[in-house]
């Protein structure tokens, strides 16, 4: 078993199935791709695994307990962070300030805006924050506002906000989306880096191929709300029910 466990998942919007008897394994440790081609589903099952959603069937286990029926703030306690398509930061803070917020919120079990009051006093927290913003190249960055970063950087102090908590599992929706290539090819070994150094499971959203095949190690394709594949890399390319899903018709 892995250590995330899809089984049998359906949600419906009035008349549309958005998904239909989804099944995913991710096995602890690998990075694990889900793709299709737009109103696929992804989003909608990303939704469901991090409690945004309720599905109207199946069961999604992590780590051997049930993530459904849980608020969104425990299922990050649970040890399940995610990296949203648009970076989700606090753009009229620092970086550093950015960062130590979710310590405090790893430390206590929830989240206090009243950290950045009080966080002068908390030099062990500060530290935290800057190791992980060292960690990501990101250091030299510390004290300036969070909005004035660039896309790319954005996304690397996202990162640093979920990795400072110690999650099992990351999931990533389209975390290189809107970027040029250049900070794309950054976002790709940053993951490798995350994933060689931390042994964190990752999920990834993604329609870049570039990106996908870089990284994944396992891919799921979905079309329609229903898995089609889920095979390696290797095997994904140039299979007729992928080929079929993203060009709309079949290939012989």
């Amino acid at each position: 078993m892995g250590i995330l466990e899809v089984k049998g998942v359906g949600k419906r919007f009035g008349g549309l199935q958005a998904l239909s008897d989804v099944n995913l394994s991710v096995a602890e440790n690998s990075v694990h791709a889900i793709i299709g081609p737009n109103g696929a589903g992804k989003s909608t099952l990303l939704n469901c695994l991090v409690g945004k959603l309720m599905p109207d069937t199946g069961s999604v286990m992590f780590d051997g307990q049930s993530v459904l029926g849980r608020k969104p703030h425990e299922i990050n306690q649970m040890g399940i962070s995610r990296v949203f398509q648009t970076p989700e930061i606090f753009a009229d803070l620092s970086v550093i300030e950015n960062v130590v917020i979710p310590c405090f919120a790893k430390r206590d079990g929830a989240f206090r805006m009243h950290a950045i009051e009080s966080f002068a006093n908390e030099r062990a927290i500060i530290e935290e924050g800057e190791r992980m913003l060292d960690d990501l190249g990101m250091l030299d960055k510390r004290d300036i506002h969070a909005g004035s970063l660039s896309r790319g950087d954005k996304r690397r102090l996202e990162m640093a906000m979920c990795l400072v908590q110690e999650p099992k599992l990351l999931l990533l929706d389209e975390p290189t989306a809107g970027m040029a290539r250049a900070d794309t090819n950054n976002t790709i070994d940053l993951l490798k880096q995350i994933r060689d150094r931390r042994n964190i499971t990752m999920c990834i959203i993604e329609h870049d191929m570039h990106v996908v095949f870089s990284l994944a190690e396992r891919i799921t394709v979905l079309a329609q709300g229903t898995p089609l594949v889920e095979e390696t890399p290797e095997n994904i390319k140039g299979h007729p029910k992928v080929r079929e899903a993203y060009l709309g018709e079949a290939q012989v």
